[in-house]
C-alpha cells in the first residue's frame, strides 16, 4: 500500500486543481442592465449549478480514496467513476453553453463556440482518463502506481487547460452578467478549503 500513497497524494493534488474551471465562475458583478444578456446568463448558471456539484463531488470521492490508505482495486474504482462524473459533467456544461445560443455581446458568437468546444474536449479528456485509470494492472503494485503517476500528470495539464475554458467567455458584460445569478454564485461557492 505504502508504493502508492505518494502517487495517491499527487493524483490528489492534481484533481483538487480540477474542479478550478467551475469556480473561477465568480465575477464582481456590475450594474449594467442588459435583460437579454441577464436572461442568457440565468440560463447557462442555472444549469451550471448540478453540474458544479457533480464536480465537486467527484474530487471529493478521489480526495477520500486517495488520503486513506485505499486499495489500488478501491482507488481504481473511485477514479474511474469520478472521471465518468467529471466527462459528463463537463460535457453537460458545453451543451447549457450550446443551447443558450450565443450572449448578447460583441463577438457573442465566437465566445460561445470557443468555450462550447474547450467544454467537451475536456469532457473527451476525462473519458480518456477513465479509460487509461480502467486498464491498469491492480495486482503489480508499482505499475498501478506508475500508471497513476502518468495521469496525474495529464490531469494537471487538464485542470491549466480547463481553467482557460470559460475565461474568454466571461470577459467583461458576460462574466458581469454570470455573477449577478443567485445560481451561478450559489454554484462556485468553494466546497471546504479551495484556493482563492
Amino acid at each position: 500500500m505504502e508504493g502508492t500513497n505518494p502517487v495517491n497524494k499527487k493524483l490528489a493534488a492534481a484533481l483538487s486543481g480540477g474542479a478550478v474551471l467551475v469556480l473561477a465562475l465568480t465575477g464582481c458583478g456590475g450594474d449594467d442592465n442588459n435583460e437579454k444578456l441577464d436572461a442568457w446568463a440565468k440560463q447557462v448558471c442555472d444549469s451550471l449549478q448540478p453540474q458544479a456539484a457533480k464536480i465537486r463531488s467527484a474530487n471529493a470521492a478521489i480526495q477520500k480514496e486517495t488520503s486513506d490508505n485505499s486499495t489500488p482495486e478501491e482507488v481504481q474504482k473511485a477514479d474511474s467513476k469520478a472521471f465518468q462524473d467529471m466527462s459528463d459533467a463537463y460535457r453537460a456544461i458545453g451543451a447549457a453553453v450550446s443551447k443558450a445560443g450565443p450572449p448578447d455581446v460583441e463577438n457573442g458568437e465566437k465566445k460561445q463556440t470557443d468555450a462550447v468546444k474547450e467544454l467537451n474536449s475536456i469532457s473527451a479528456s476525462y473519458a480518456s482518463l477513465k479509460k487509461q485509470v480502467d486498464g491498469l494492472d491492480t495486482d503489480d503494485q508499482a505499475e498501478f502506481a506508475d500508471g497513476l503517476k502518468d495521469i496525474a500528470a495529464e490531469l494537471d495539464e487538464l485542470s491549466k487547460s480547463g481553467n482557460d475554458a470559460l475565461s474568454a467567455l466571461e470577459e467583461g458584460e458576460v462574466g458581469e452578467a454570470m455573477s449577478r445569478q443567485e445560481s451561478c454564485r450559489t454554484a462556485t461557492a468553494p466546497a471546504g478549503a479551495t484556493k482563492s
